[in-house]
């Protein structure tokens, strides 16, 4: 099963700033990337109708847009973390 799931939903490793907000945001980037390549090949192979499509992509979006806001990713776009 292991195996299957790996196949299905493959991860990439995170090169970037380790930080646990940045490591979930990354992970839900890549689950959102996943989906809708999904959904365009259904779309492509005649499954479902563009608009269906476009509303399960978009709808994905907003969950993306959610989860970055809720995870406060790009809130400080200067990386001062440092206290002055």
């Amino acid at each position: 099963m292991d195996n299957k799931a790996n196949f299905l939903y493959p991860r990439s490793r995170y090169h970037g700033q380790v930080k646990p907000e940045n490591l979930v945001f990354n992970a839900n980037l890549q689950e959102f990337a996943q989906k809708v390549s999904y959904i365009c090949n259904l779309e492509t192979a005649g499954k479902l109708t563009p608009e269906e499509s476009y509303q399960k992509i978009r709808a994905l979006w907003k969950q993306l847009k959610r989860s970055k806001q809720q995870l406060g990713i790009g809130n400080n776009m200067f990386g001062n973390d440092e206290q002055q």
